[in-house]
């Protein structure tokens, strides 16, 4: 953040019971912006996905997995047993003092220690907190354990994504990257905030009940429109859009292109390009609706063309005359793209003994500067010896 300017959430608390991955991923983007975050974990284990290599990072006797170090940046470890009442106390003790509390047990489970929030927001009515479950707080499934796997199955996305339904081989897909549980956190932080300020002008916190499915089932977006408005029911039409015709990946002479052309103009200025302007003229293709009648046939043409030169050739050609495309890039490249490597999004945080850790940033700038915690993860337990004694959350 800018020097000599305080970070948006400084002063904020955030206590941290969360693990794997959506609960981590908010706390860490709180963090990102400035709270002060302390991340309780099982003592011996921690947090699951310090298990979860490899990768590793670091010895034997302090290694941490790739996982792990990709969603905890900026936050205090301790390691305490919340079923005895040693460590259930402790914990209230530091929630007398939060701001907010995340947490991802199952429903009903943290109530037997007395750390639901009906137990905490009793001594600390100004208590922001927040649970984040597979399938909510209520309702026949509520008790059943939430995976990202299995929400973007039961949540429609797998029925979305992958190769056309008929292609030999085929089968539904998930995405590459746990998106239920990444866009969990990211809609449970927009959550927190506005509860923080609702909570700065009533002195009212309140409990915010975040579940996977929900947020799979409205992530599903134009598709679900598509299917209440439409009455239709959307299949896997493998990297083809189903409401943009031509918006697919296409080869080349030598690989792979995204092409995605999202209005007329655009596709006229493609076919004006190739030399074919009568196919932009065609009624059959000359709008979207059209091409979306047409598609299997304006997609031979089109890969006709787009075989005709190299991904790097098209790239030239197109994007500077505003046709939308892409090259397909794997991490190695894509952490050598030039823009990303302009945009900082490549980072070194010093861990806990002066080595410099890679790490990608919060992509959010403000007036200029990245915002991004300045610690690395944690180590397990890193600061419990002074949180245990009494030296929890930093002045105010």
């Amino acid at each position: 953040m800018n020097a000599g300017r305080p970070a948006p959430l400084a002063g904020v608390r955030v206590l941290d019971l969360s693990r794997v991955l959506a609960g981590p991923w908010a706390t860490q983007v709180l963090a990102d912006y400035g709270a002060e975050v302390i991340k309780v974990e099982r003592p011996g284990s921690g947090d699951d996905t310090r298990a979860w290599g490899p990768p590793w990072w670091g010895g034997a006797d302090e290694r941490m997995s790739a996982y792990y170090l990709s969603c905890n940046r900026g936050k205090r470890s301790v390691a305490l047993d919340i079923a005895s009442p040693e460590g259930a106390e402790l914990v209230r003790s530091l929630a007398r003092e939060a701001d907010v509390v995340v947490e991802n047990y199952k429903v009903g489970q943290l109530a037997r220690y007395g750390l639901d929030y009906a137990s905490l927001s009793a001594i600390n009515p100004r208590l922001v907190y927040c649970s984040i479950t597979g399938y909510g707080q209520d309702g026949p499934y509520a008790q059943a354990a939430g995976y990202d796997f299995a929400i973007q199955a039961t949540g429609g996305l797998m029925s979305l994504t992958g190769e056309k339904e008929g292609t030999p081989g085929s089968e539904p897909q998930k995405v590459g990257v746990a998106v239920a549980d990444l866009f969990t956190g990211l809609y449970a932080t927009t959550a927190i905030l506005a509860a923080l300020r609702q909570a700065e002008s009533s002195g009212r916190g309140c409990h915010i009940d975040a579940a996977l499915l929900d947020v799979q089932v409205a992530m599903l977006a134009n598709q679900a429109s598509n299917h209440l408005v439409g009455g239709t029911t959307p299949t896997r039409m493998g990297n083809a859009h189903a409401n943009i015709v031509p918006y697919q990946v296409l080869a080349t002479a030598d690989g792979h292109i995204v092409l995605a052309v999202g209005n007329d103009g655009q596709f006229q200025r493609l076919c004006k390009l190739v030399g074919h302007d009568e196919v932009a003229t065609d009624p059959r293709f000359a709008t979207n609706s059209a091409r979306i009648a047409h598609r299997d046939e304006l997609i031979a043409i089109i890969a006709t063309w787009m075989r005709q030169r190299t991904t790097q050739a098209w790239c030239d050609l197109l994007e500077p005359n505003a046709v939308p495309c892409a090259p397909i890039l794997n991490l190695p490249q894509v952490f050598a793209h030039p823009q990303v490597v302009h945009r900082g999004m490549q980072a070194q945080l010093p861990d806990a003994r002066g080595r410099a850790l890679p790490t990608v940033p919060n992509p959010m700038r403000f007036d200029g500067v990245r915002a991004m915690a300045p610690q690395a993860p944690p180590t397990l337990d890193e600061d419990g010896a002074a949180i245990r004694a009494g030296q929890g959350w930093k002045p105010r």
